[in-house]
């Protein structure tokens, strides 16, 4: 491509500098009241903070952080303390509860978001191991044996009405 002047050639080559900067920038939303850090850590200093509801423009992603630039700060944020895109719909918080509470979609899966553990690569290799999960059988304990272990550290006894024990189990 030929350029009739250098001033044209100058801004050509400025914003294909910046096209890459502001791809990675993205408007999101906080979901809840947040604390803003200086680094992407649980326990860095407070940069300021975030306001559920509040418009965000996600700058950069980190494992399980966000960076994002507030209308008066930038800061790390939790990847789950920020909803991606911009909320257009009429049933705002909707989305929002469905958002904070994992769930998505009309079939009401869960997602989740791993920051430890297996890797993408060790995942896609697994394989099935009987003997594996045989032997992770073999630790399984009857309910009879669990009270007796509870009564020798003299644990006491907590009831959920939501449970309920499998067939065959006792209660």
């Amino acid at each position: 491509m030929k350029f009739k002047s250098m001033k044209f050639k100058s801004i050509f080559v400025g914003l294909c500098l910046l096209m890459p900067i502001a791809a990675l920038a993205e408007a999101g939303s906080a979901l809840k009241n947040d604390t803003l850090r200086k680094e992407p850590y649980a326990d860095a200093k407070s940069a300021g903070s975030l306001t559920r509801g509040e418009s965000v423009q996600i700058v950069k992603k980190q494992g399980a952080w966000l960076q994002v630039k507030t209308k008066k700060t930038t800061g790390w944020v939790r990847l789950l303390s920020v909803k991606r895109g911009s909320s257009t719909g009429s049933n705002q918080s909707a989305g929002v509860l469905a958002a904070a509470s994992g769930r998505a979609g009309t079939g009401q899966v869960v997602s989740t978001t791993g920051i430890r553990g297996l890797s993408e690569d060790e995942l896609k290799a697994a394989k099935f191991n009987e003997a594996e999960i045989n032997a992770m059988e073999s630790y399984t304990q009857s309910a009879d044996a669990g009270r007796q272990f509870a009564n020798a550290g003299k644990l006491k006894t907590t009831s959920f009405s939501n449970l309920k024990a499998a067939k065959g189990e006792a209660k």
